[in-house]
């Protein structure tokens, strides 16, 4: 009786340790939102070096003097527009070879530009908003986030496994816990940290002297390229088409003067694909 009482009371301790974990972990985004953020940023920024390194290994990177000057001109124009607060001051671009349509950044100042993308982002302002976002996924420390909530899922189903008890009661754990933890944890933060990049990386291309309204422009080419074959958004992370452009519509009457300013003070790129 008394080693029974013994592991409840070991069992408890994990998830009030859990718990501790979680709450010493809370952090704020830069646009307000509360966001779980376990590890330090120089862990989270080894492992986007790492990882851009193996992916230099794996994917060929275009040859193309003329597309590498293109994406590069408006990557280094829409980057000079990160706030030194953050601390990245070098970024590497590299253009992969690679009928993706995507692109992406790094923690550690690394950005990722396939070439498929080019086919869709039709111009240097709809490439300069791809680029944004995927600029802003890093300043928000969406990585960090990703994975802290990872671990803390995954530390929370072995709890659960721990203190469950028959059979029956550990089956019918991990089937809340899973869906849980996939529809009402993992996939709604993915949507969030998605909108969030949107907004953040508006207001960088804009600033950069690239005209936002391209951006809506960009998704609507998307929508297209997909074919009306896109997930449901509730089974997505990413937000539908329709509901990102009209949150990047809604948002234009804020970031214009920021283009408008950019423009009058000579920001007018012209990078040519």
């Amino acid at each position: 009786m008394q080693i029974s009482k013994n592991n409840t009371w070991i069992k408890i301790s994990m998830l009030v340790g859990l718990s501790s974990l979680v709450l010493a972990g809370c952090s704020t985004s830069p646009t307000g939102r509360s966001q779980l953020k376990l590890f330090p940023s120089t862990q989270i920024n080894q492992m986007g070096i790492q990882s851009f390194a193996q992916m230099k290994e794996d994917t060929p990177a275009s040859k193309s003097g003329e597309t590498n000057g293109y994406v590069n001109c408006v990557a280094q124009k829409v980057i000079a527009q990160v706030p030194a607060k953050y601390g990245i001051s070098n970024w590497e671009v590299v253009v992969f070879d690679s009928e993706q349509v995507n692109a992406f950044a790094l923690p550690g100042g690394k950005v990722g530009v396939y070439t498929g993308l080019l086919e869709v982002a039709e111009n240097q302002h709809q490439l300069a908003a791809v680029i944004g976002h995927e600029l802003a996924h890093v300043l928000a420390e969406h990585g960090n986030e990703r994975v802290s909530t990872a671990f803390a899922t995954q530390t929370a189903m072995a709890a659960a496994y721990q203190l469950s008890g028959d059979v029956k009661h550990k089956q019918e754990i991990f089937a809340l816990l899973g869906v849980g933890a996939q529809v009402g944890i993992s996939l709604p933060f993915g949507r969030i940290q998605e909108s969030e990049a949107d907004a953040m990386g508006l207001d960088l291309m804009a600033k950069a002297g690239f005209d936002p309204k391209e951006s809506v422009t960009l998704w609507q080419n998307m929508g297209k390229k997909a074919g009306g074959k896109a997930q449901p958004e509730f089974l997505s992370t990413h937000p539908s088409n329709k509901r990102r452009i009209n949150d990047l519509n809604k948002r234009m009457a804020k970031v214009m003067p920021y283009f408008e300013q950019a423009r009058a003070e000579g920001r007018s790129p012209q990078c040519k694909a």
